[in-house]
Order: C-alpha cells, then sequence, then structure tokens
C-alpha cells in the first residue's frame, strides 16, 4: 500500500485537525495518503474522526496497525478485505492511475517498448503467484531494471504472508 513519505507537498490540512473533517475529506486525506479505496474508507475513516494525531507518520502508523490487524487475522474475510485494499494500488508501468502521486512515481519508470513489455509479464507473473496483492515498492530514485530484479526476487522468495506484511510497510 502506497504511502506519501513526505505528506508536507501534499495539500492537507494539519494531522490535528483531521478528526473535525467530514467523513468525505477524512476519506480524502486517506486517498492523498494511500491509494483510493472504499475498502480502506470503511476501515479507516472512524479511526481517523475518533483519534487526534499530532502528525501524519503518526496517522499512517495507526493506519498501518489497522491494516496489519487484518493480516494477523484467521478470518479468510479480513484476508480479501486487505487484498482488496492492497490491490488498490496500480500495476507499476501502468498508463492510468488515479493518484497524482502514483503517477508521478510510474513517469519514474518509463523505458523502452521491450521493458514496458517485461514488466507487464513480471505484474502478470507477480499476481499470479500472489492473488489478490499488487506488486508494490517505493519506486522513487530506482531505475525499472531495480524494480524489475526485486520483483523477480519476490516472485521466487513466494511467501505471500510477506508480500501482504510489504505492501503494508510500503
Amino acid at each position: 500500500m502506497k504511502h506519501i513519505y513526505d505528506v508536507e507537498v501534499l495539500p492537507l490540512p494539519a494531522p490535528s485537525a483531521v478528526s473535525s473533517l467530514s467523513t468525505e475529506e477524512r476519506a480524502n486525506v486517506l486517498d492523498l495518503l494511500f491509494e483510493p479505496s472504499t475498502q480502506l474508507h470503511t476501515l479507516s475513516v472512524p479511526l481517523l474522526q475518533s483519534e487526534t494525531f499530532s502528525t501524519y507518520p503518526d496517522l499512517i502508523a495507526a493506519v498501518g496497525a489497522q491494516l496489519s490487524a487484518l493480516a494477523d487475522s484467521p478470518s479468510t474475510s479480513d484476508a480479501k478485505w486487505l487484498e482488496d485494499i492492497l490491490s488498490s494500488h496500480p500495476r507499476l508501468g501502468a498508463t492510468k492511475v488515479e493518484s497524482e502521486q502514483s503517477a508521478a512515481e510510474q513517469a519514474q519508470l518509463k523505458g523502452s517498448e521491450e521493458e514496458a513489455a517485461a514488466l507487464l509479464k513480471l505484474n502478470e507473473e507477480y499476481e499470479v503467484k500472489f492473488p489478490g496483492l499488487r506488486y508494490v515498492v517505493f519506486v522513487n530514485g530506482r531505475s525499472r531494471q531495480e524494480v524489475m530484479e526485486d520483483m523477480k526476487l519476490r516472485i521466487d522468495g513466494g511467501d505471500l504472508g510477506g508480500e501482504r506484511i510489504a505492501a503494508i510497510r510500503l
């Protein structure tokens, strides 16, 4: 699940003011920090109303704790809910993305048509290996080749639980 590390560049209210926002505005905060996801709204909008955060890293950590609780749950419905949230992240190399942050991140992965085809194939392999998930990594400053090598290693590792945790932490 992508989240923004430099929240100061986003059009966000003060973190301490989030709890007083409307439901729609709290959902918008989540969309700016993560990817747009109805399931994430259902899970975390109430948290943003009931708690006051002094920093955005604290808010992100609290949402991360909610996601980790879903990952640790033995419930198959919790696993499905988590997968729905995590799969809201666009595929790497996607041309159509919903958030400005993802669009900027995707732009860093521009390459040749051959590289785009290889990335598409890796996305497909990843999604077959880890049904319900999308490959997520912090791209900033990494080349397409570095990202694709990481993707291959994670596919070969085959650790579904580890991939869920990695997606939550990224």
